[in-house]
């Protein structure tokens, strides 16, 4: 039977997080926000690792910008990509992992809502992925790369994403156990 929705984040401070690389990560009015240090980037991580769960999360953008959140991190980990990509054509909510590039593709520009906060959620049972980014589902799968790890949220390096700032307002999560049916996200 599925948890409860617990937060992971306490809109005081990092507690049960870890920086790793270059990031910047504070908490401002409420929000964990992250920025580069330096042109490298970084991650932010959960100190608890994650094998089968729903994730739903709140999160803003200051573009241009690639980012995302990671989950079953263990060295690897699939991402709920928040971008603009062009070669391949992808948008926010799309899955990206490692050595796979993107596992499904959100195409749909207008889902996300650039100037204003989103709401992104993630369903993991065993191999069955799928996400959605404001109550519609933009991406399903079965893939069996990755079976466990941490919670993460990317500050991307590089050059260009030098004024990226990432937010995240609310970040909760519920265990499941096999055979748990996901959650429909409200529209």
């Amino acid at each position: 039977m599925a948890g409860e929705w617990t937060p992971l984040f306490n809109g005081k401070d990092t507690t049960g997080w870890k920086v790793v690389g270059d990031a910047k990560v504070e908490v401002v009015d409420g929000v964990l926000v992250g920025t580069q240090k330096s042109t490298k980037g970084g991650n932010i991580f959960t100190e608890v690792e994650y094998d089968n769960f729903e994730l739903r999360f709140t999160y803003k953008v200051d573009w241009p910008a690639n980012s995302g959140v990671w989950f079953r991190f263990d060295g690897k980990g699939y991402q709920f990509d928040i971008l603009k990509y062009k070669k391949p054509v992808a948008y926010s909510g799309t899955l990206y992992c490692p050595g796979k590039m993107f596992i499904t593709s959100n195409l749909d520009e207008s889902l996300e809502n650039r100037d204003g906060w989103n709401e992104g959620q993630i369903y993991a049972n065993g191999e069955h992925l799928i996400l959605w980014l404001n109550g519609t589902k933009v991406g399903e799968c079965k893939d069996g790369t990755l079976k466990k790890g941490t919670i993460g949220l990317q500050v991307h390096g590089g050059d260009e994403f030098t004024k990226m700032g990432i937010h995240l307002k609310k970040i909760e999560i519920r265990t499941l156990e096999a055979g748990d049916k996901p959650t429909l996200p409200a529209k």
